[in-house]
């Protein structure tokens, strides 16, 4: 009798996004030690917690004792007690509070001494200064303006798609930048993957949900990935992300020192200039911009208008319909036919690179790109781990108002913007490459006689690990999971 192993197909992996607070909630091991930045308390407490846990935390504050939890739990009103619990479930996640004792055998609320006082010197001074707000010697002759630090946070963030959705192409300009560190970071994010056979560059499924997110998110996402990854480089986890939460607290289109840095944040420095969250002209230069990227690291809002000075004009440029992208119709440009043609009218290098990935490019004109739906496009695209839904939500993200129009004024009721008929279709080609499951086993053949067959056979079916079996060729699959057990007991039945 032999065995043989075989191998399964991988099942689509479905892109974890983390918020600040599942994030800072994971760092079980170093969250009381972040607490020792004021700004990463300033941030926990602006960006993490419930409105409810922010009330608590500024009653407790200046309190220099234990407070009961039934006084804590009077400040709320019974008819918001769900509200009450979840403020109080995010304190404890976050380690802001812990239960304590005190005289009478009540527990009580006791803040966490670092974040209590590290939240006061953030709101009413002291401590040591902010390295990066020391101020810099001499005004900037080259001082630039916030429309010059959004489109350069935007061309670099834009490398790094580009390279995404078009790795294999020919080293073009928007190419150019994209560091070996960053290629790792995408790797180890499994937005991508290395193709074995040829050493190419393959998008993921999770890589496409990447691609679909918008760029603040993306942001986020990608800035994670490189923390869990910062200490292998030699740099400190808890200084970068209080650099990083420094920056969300900084003034869009003012400069700031790098004179105070160390060599490892300097450093820091350098790959976050890369990815567009500052600017900086040279390596040597001792003052930096951050852009529209960090200072929305941290939160979804729209930056404050206090955080964005005027330009030399007396104009501010802060509007919160701002997008930082590179599409020129952002709100929908594309257009879907019954035909399965699509007309993308965009002249973004990025988005049609993007509609490639699961669009045959027929024609590319200087406003429009028209492409089509095919069987082949649309295989190749399941190939490299993106779903049909994936594919039918960002044809309805990203579909042209005519389209949303004539959906609207249509007497046949739809869910979708699309035409019925391509919906179906991408789904029925989805499923022709889903007809079959794949389940990771072991085959047992070449048995000697029927009887050591069928006795194997029927303990791998009373154990319920029997996958497949032919009485005629003495051959049958087990799970992987019960091939230790079989095997174990062929070996007693064999020496028996």
């Amino acid at each position: 009798m032999s065995s043989k192993k075989t191998t399964a197909a991988s099942n689509v992996v479905q892109l974890e996004c983390k918020n600040l607070h599942e994030y800072l909630k994971s760092q079980t091991q170093i969250i009381s030690k972040l607490y020792d930045y004021p700004a990463i308390c300033l941030a926990v407490f602006r960006d993490c917690i419930p409105a409810i846990a922010k009330q608590f935390v500024m009653r407790m504050l200046c309190v220099e004792q234990p407070v009961p939890q039934a006084v804590v739990q009077s400040w709320g009103s019974q008819v918001f007690a769900k509200e009450n619990s979840a403020a109080c479930q995010a304190l404890t996640e976050l380690k802001i509070w812990s239960e304590a004792s005190i005289s009478g055998g009540l527990t009580a609320w006791d803040l966490n001494p670092s974040f209590k006082r590290n939240l006061k010197i953030a709101w009413l001074g002291g401590g040591r200064s902010w390295s990066m707000f020391n101020s810099v010697e001499q005004s900037d002759a080259k001082s630039r303006d916030i429309s010059f630090l959004d489109t350069y946070a935007m061309s670099r963030w834009n490398c790094l798609l580009h390279y995404m959705v078009d790795s294999n192409a020919s080293k073009g300009s928007e190419m150019e930048g994209i560091s070996v560190d960053a290629v790792r970071i995408i790797l180890h994010a499994n937005l991508m993957v290395r193709n074995e056979q040829d050493g190419s560059y393959m998008l993921t499924s999770q890589g496409f949900q990447f691609l679909l997110m918008d760029t603040q998110s993306q942001v986020w996402h990608f800035m994670l990935q490189y923390l869990n990854t910062c200490e292998q480089r030699g740099l400190s986890l808890v200084e970068c992300l209080s650099m990083l939460f420094e920056l969300s607290f900084s003034t869009l289109g003012r400069d700031y020192s790098s004179e105070g840095l160390s060599e490892n944040m300097l450093t820091f420095m350098q790959h976050l200039r890369e990815f567009g969250l500052v600017y900086q002209r040279t390596r040597k230069e001792k003052r930096f911009f951050p852009t529209r990227l960090a200072l929305n690291f941290t939160t979804k809002n729209a930056i404050a208008p206090e955080n964005v000075i005027e330009n030399n004009n007396g104009n501010s440029t802060n509007n919160s319909k701002l997008q930082l992208n590179d599409d020129n119709n952002y709100e929908g440009y594309i257009i879907v036919e019954t035909n399965y043609r699509i007309y993308a009218y965009t002249d973004s290098k990025l988005q049609i690179s993007l509609l490639a990935l699961f669009t045959e490019l027929l024609y590319r004109f200087p406003n429009v790109t028209v492409g089509v739906i095919t069987r082949d496009s649309i295989r190749q695209a399941l190939r490299g781990g993106i779903t049909a839904r994936q594919i039918i939500s960002y044809l309805e993200q990203h579909a042209h108002q005519k389209m949303i129009s004539n959906a609207a004024a249509s007497a046949f009721k739809t869910t979708s913007v699309l035409p019925p008929t391509v919906i179906d279709q991408i789904k029925l080609w989805e499923n022709e490459r889903n007809r079959f499951t794949f389940t990771d086993g072991v085959v047992y053949n070449q048995f000697l006689s029927e009887a050591d067959y069928l006795t194997l056979r029927d303990y791998a079916q009373s154990i319920d690990v029997l996958l497949w079996q032919s009485e005629r060729s003495r051959t049958m699959v087990v799970k992987k999971s019960g091939h230790e057990d079989v095997k174990k007991f062929w070996k007693r039945y064999s020496k028996g």
